[in-house]
């Protein structure tokens, strides 16, 4: 009997097929042997589950290749492993002793008032997935078939990474949420992807529609419910091939209006595929895992942006300065056991705590900015003293560029706006230009967390009060006549992108994946017919 299990929308589109379940090892356990047995067999199976993570992390690019990089580097320090061979030594047969080891890590994480830590609690969940898999020698989802629609009570990103999703195939989680790690890199290979359904997913077998669009899950569906599906699966494929092949013409909506469509970056791996022409420029590029290494590289730094700049043949690059804190923690540098670090020292906050290391960077972008236009933004701004304080810095560091006789150019200075505070007050800066950066500007003003599975109904950008936010901050733009642009993942939400061009949004910056899709969005728009939701 056709049942519908309604969940929570984590990635756009339509898939059906197969049900293939991917449970954790749970209860399965091993014979124990002597002390030289067990510990050589975890030895293996780590080994083994190295050498298969580095794998998987030498075939990926950008965020998705930092996911599993953070993996590889836990599985290679020895510590990991300390407590779970002192527990083989006691008697303990080494699954067991692996499960223990693990679970007072994890427990560490989850109960850290850090997000960042509470988030890669899941990464250390599939690194203890995977070693158990191979001591017990079970096989991975890399062998699902063409199609599968992959259910489980949450997936780890490696698991997501190892699978064809080229052939199709869609995912079903129990819990989950759709600002996880899984859910961005769905969205990123255009996987549909429901989460949220609670237990009902451990029952599903068969054939499964996931309705990336609706939230929504069918099990068990009639005919008339496959056929209708796969009229939709292939008028989205349609329209989806139609989008591809208009990616690199303008963004127009129906009445004329050109939107600018720029791209979000963490380095020139994202681009690599794309030819520059397709988009009118970077909109966003997140120098945390660019410049984590090098904060002090003021070489290695000028490297990085130049390879952006000279990609972009001419086009606009925008270089958000380093917005650690957060969910972003840097060893080091970040403030270490902050109550609510979303709340805390992170962004401009930090930058202008540690004026040193901010001054590498500014000089880097500086040096930068003599090869092409170069724009320099500003994250967590709340106050018009930081952008002034940066201004000194960077007018500071152009003068001692020019005594070094060091080719350099003046960078445009502009704040991102996603505390709330300044975009109500967005008067009192005097920026060169100013980005919504939605995905923040929508957790504060909603008071529902970005990782929350429990609030994420109401983390919404279309809610009346962030589009009332968001309009205030372009009506400023227009009047002052100062480019505002969107960069958060709304930019990139067809539900959305027709509120934001009515709220006054004319460049928006997306994930180079969902640029297709965003231009073919505005092309539907009509600014010049009445706002039916007005």
């Amino acid at each position: 009997m056709e049942r519908r299990l309604p969940g929570l929308a984590a990635s756009s589109g339509l898939a059906f097929g197969p049900a293939v379940t991917f449970r954790a090892v749970g209860e399965l356990r091993r014979a124990k042997g002597s002390v030289a047995t067990e510990k050589q067999a975890l030895a293996d199976a780590v080994a083994a589950a190295l050498q298969a993570v580095t794998a998987l992390a030498g075939s990926l690019e950008g965020e998705a290749a930092d996911i599993v990089g953070f993996q590889v580097a836990l599985l290679e320090d020895d510590a990991l492993t300390e407590s779970a061979y002192a527990a083989i030594d006691r008697g303990m047969p080494a699954d067991m002793a692996w499960r223990q080891a693990m679970a007072e890590e994890i427990a560490g994480y989850d109960i850290s008032e850090d997000l960042y830590f509470r988030a890669r609690s899941a990464d250390l969940a599939d690194i203890c997935d995977r070693v158990l898999r191979q001591l017990f020698d079970l096989p991975e989802l890399a062998g699902a078939p063409p199609g599968a629609v992959i259910l489980a009570q949450d997936l780890p990103p490696s698991a997501f990474l190892g699978i064809d999703w080229s052939r199709g195939g869609g995912i079903v989680l129990g819990s989950g949420s759709p600002s996880s790690h899984v859910a961005m890199l769905a969205r990123g290979r255009s996987v549909p992807m429901v989460v949220g359904i609670g237990s009902e997913w451990e029952a599903v077998s068969g054939t499964v529609i996931v309705d990336g669009v609706a939230g929504l899950v069918l099990t068990g569906p009639s005919q008339e419910s496959i056929a209708r599906a796969q009229r939709q699966a292939s008028e989205l494929g349609r329209l989806r091939d139609q989008a591809e092949a208009r990616k690199s013409q303008p963004a127009l909506t129906k009445d004329g209006t050109r939107i600018a469509v720029m791209v979000n970056v963490a380095g020139l791996a994202d681009v690599a595929a794309l030819p520059p022409e397709a988009c009118d420029g970077i909109g966003l590029t997140r120098t945390e895992f660019l410049v984590e290494q090098s904060l002090r590289d003021e070489t290695a730094q000028f490297g990085a942006y130049a390879g952006l700049l000279r990609w972009a043949a001419g086009r606009p690059v925008t270089i958000r300065t380093l917005d650690a804190g957060g969910d972003k923690p840097i060893a080091g540098y970040t403030l270490a056991g902050e109550a609510n670090p979303f709340l805390g020292l992170r962004g401009i906050r930090l930058s202008l705590r540690h004026p040193e290391i901010f001054r590498v960077q500014l000089r880097a972008l500086a040096r930068a900015a003599a090869i092409g236009p170069l724009k320099i933004m500003l994250p967590m701004v709340t106050t018009a003293h930081e952008l002034e304080q940066t201004r000194a810095l960077l007018d500071a560091v152009l003068v001692d560029l020019a005594a070094e006789g060091m080719p350099h150019a003046m960078p445009a200075l502009g704040i991102m706006v996603e505390v709330p505070a300044a975009a109500m007050a967005v008067a009192r800066f005097d920026a060169a230009f100013y980005s919504i950066g939605s995905n923040d500007l929508t957790q504060y003003a909603t008071a529902a967390a970005r990782d929350g599975l429990e609030v994420a109904s109401y983390a919404d950008v279309l809610h009346p009060g962030v589009l009332a936010m968001i309009a205030h901050v372009a009506r400023h733009g227009a009047k002052t006549g100062r480019e505002v642009s969107l960069c958060g993942d709304a930019g990139g939400e067809p539900r959305a992108i027709a509120a934001l061009l009515r709220a006054g949004i004319r460049t928006v910056s997306v994930s180079p994946g969902l640029l297709a899709l965003a231009k073919d969005a505005i092309r539907g728009v009509d600014l010049s017919a009445p706002d039916e939701a007005a």
